[in-house]
């Protein structure tokens, strides 16, 4: 046996304390693996067990021994197991948890994963509520703001910012509001967050003696889609995220306002449980996101 194989032997006979124990784990004779050790101690100059008729029984220098040992060849399992996971096919379920508008940049590029990994089962739940990724069983979640959780490893994402427009049709018959206090004058369409009951803020930049405007609420939506058609249709001035609105801005049917004094400004990141051996259809997930929809490097939650 070789000088790996005795170590082996030895830390196995350590841990069961039996030379018949420590064979049938090794898949070998008892009287093999008294050799091997015997052979060991031999080679160190120390004796490594106390040896009787029932059991063994490490020595001071055995201990020492084993300690040093049994890091190592954990290490070494370690990395075969980490080889042999990831030459594994990515395949499997992977539960994922996004904001509920994240269909808008998600959907579009995962033809293309599909068509990479057809045997990864995306399970997405869009949801506005902050989950607990460990404790709600998700494999990843897409969020935006700050997320301290030491748990967690986390990867920069897109960045995102708001945008303030309206149809042409509202702003041809009310006019296009010059400075953030014009808006007092203007139909407002509201959105309010469904978890707290709270209407979204309007951020603004402000001249430092200029007090915020006093919006008008003449429409309150739960739902960003419905707030944005209702824009569309001509019911007012909507303050929405970009990659909810960009495209009817690109077709015409919403026009930017106010665009100097848009202030708020935010960022998504991709946030998984920490774990030493990452499953490869996470793995690849994370990979084709950062690809696709990722800005940065990764980094702990602290």
């Amino acid at each position: 046996m070789d000088k790996f194989g005795s170590l082996l032997a030895f830390v196995r006979t350590a841990e069961t304390r039996s030379f018949v124990a420590s064979a049938r784990l090794l898949g070998m004779s008892a009287s093999a693996v008294g050799k091997s050790v015997a052979k060991l101690e031999a080679e160190l100059g120390v004796r490594l067990f106390e040896r009787n008729t029932r059991n063994v029984s490490l020595t001071e220098q055995g201990r020492l021994y084993y300690e040093r040992c049994r890091p190592l060849l954990d290490e070494l399992a370690e990395t075969e197991a980490i080889l042999t996971h990831s030459m594994q096919a990515p395949r499997g379920r992977l539960r994922v948890s996004l904001p509920t508008n994240g269909y808008r940049f998600l959907v579009p590029v995962l033809p293309e994963f599909r068509a990479r990994y057809p045997d990864i089962e995306l399970d997405l739940d869009f949801n506005d509520q902050l989950v607990d990724v460990v404790a709600d069983g998700f494999d990843l979640a897409i969020r935006s703001g700050a997320m301290p959780d030491s748990r967690l490893q986390a990867r920069r994402m897109m960045p995102f910012c708001f945008r303030l427009c309206a149809s042409p049709d509202y702003l041809a018959d009310r006019g296009v509001p010059k400075r953030p206090a014009d808006l007092e004058k203007h139909a407002c369409i509201h959105f309010r967050f469904a978890h707290s009951g709270k209407l979204q803020e309007w951020a603004l930049k402000l001249e430092p003696d200029e007090r915020p405007p006093a919006l008008p609420v003449s429409l309150i939506c739960n739902n960003s889609e419905a707030a944005i058609t209702a824009a569309i249709h001509g019911l007012g001035i909507i303050y929405s995220v970009n990659f909810l609105v960009d495209a009817a801005l690109a077709e015409g049917r919403l026009v930017r306002v106010l665009a100097d004094y848009e202030a708020q400004s935010g960022q998504f990141w991709l946030l998984w449980p920490s774990q030493k051996q990452m499953p490869p259809k996470l793995r690849v997930f994370i990979d084709f996101l950062s690809a696709c929809l990722c800005r940065g490097p990764q980094l702990p939650m602290a």
